[in-house]
């Protein structure tokens, strides 16, 4: 069997559209896991490649720590392997029935996340779910799904509710089980889920403390919530991708694994 981490560089081997999203998705891998989102080997974040219905996705057997740019594998709508490295690894079912029938059902959809956090599995085991406690939170109110666990996602008939669930939103809880994000580029999806992720963590926190909470009025929380949507000021994430790039650059200097960009 093959195993290997160090892949051959595709970047004479596809299109330039095709290379950029390698290295911005494989850039993702890595600040999901420097910012303490990753879990092991499991879960998975999607990218459209442009101008195509293909996605490109992890090798399922990597740290995301270890994913580059050459080793990403390319995969249709339905989960179909067009295009990976030479290795036994595979893909995770998962990472297609949860993904792709999203990117399939939000045109403006490009980027799909789902992470497996601490915090953000306690709160998705809350019957209360996410709470408006602070400015991080609250940017969801009204914006976020939720989708009832049905076991692991491998069925495709699963993926008829999880788009209906997600509806127009840009953010779900999958309940016991994790969080998901979404996006027009990887920017916009890292964004919310890091924010996401940290209101959930705050939300834990809070509660364990186990301290009288106060919530803002509902006035301030609709006005809040609009403020941070994508129309209202600037789609956030973007103007913060340029200094996500610079963060993981500066870390894969020092990381001893593989640099994400080959």
């Amino acid at each position: 069997m093959s195993y290997l981490t160090n892949f051959p560089s595709l970047k004479d081997q596809v299109s330039a559209e095709e290379w950029q999203a390698r290295l911005d998705l494989a850039a993702t891998y890595r600040l999901v896991d420097l910012y303490g989102m990753s879990d092991l080997i499991y879960n998975h974040i999607t990218l459209r490649i442009p101008g195509t219905d293909h996605l490109l996705i992890n090798l399922y057997g990597l740290l995301y720590r270890e994913i580059t740019a050459s080793s990403l594998v390319k995969i249709d709508l339905e989960g179909q392997i067009l295009t990976k490295p030479d290795t036994d690894y595979g893909i995770n079912r998962s990472g297609y029935v949860i993904h792709g029938c999203i990117h399939e059902a939000r045109e403006d959809v490009n980027c799909v996340m789902h992470t497996h956090t601490r915090a953000g599995m306690a709160v998705s085991s809350m019957s209360c779910g996410l709470l408006p406690l602070t400015q991080t939170a609250i940017r969801f109110v009204g914006h976020l799904g939720y989708h009832d666990y049905e076991g692991p996602a491998i069925d495709i008939a699963e993926r008829e509710r999880l788009v209906k669930d997600l509806g127009q939103h840009n953010a779900m809880v999958l309940n016991n089980h994790g969080l998901l994000t979404c996006g027009p580029t990887v920017g916009e999806a890292f964004n919310l889920m890091y924010n996401l992720e940290l209101a959930c963590r705050v939300q834990v926190d809070c509660m364990a403390a186990q301290t009288q909470i106060r919530l803002p009025t509902t006035e301030v929380l609709e006005k809040t919530a609009h403020l941070y949507q994508p129309g209202t000021r600037r789609p956030y994430g973007v103007l913060e991708w340029h200094a996500m790039m610079r963060y993981v650059e500066a870390e894969a200097l020092n990381s001893g694994f593989p640099p994400y960009s080959i």
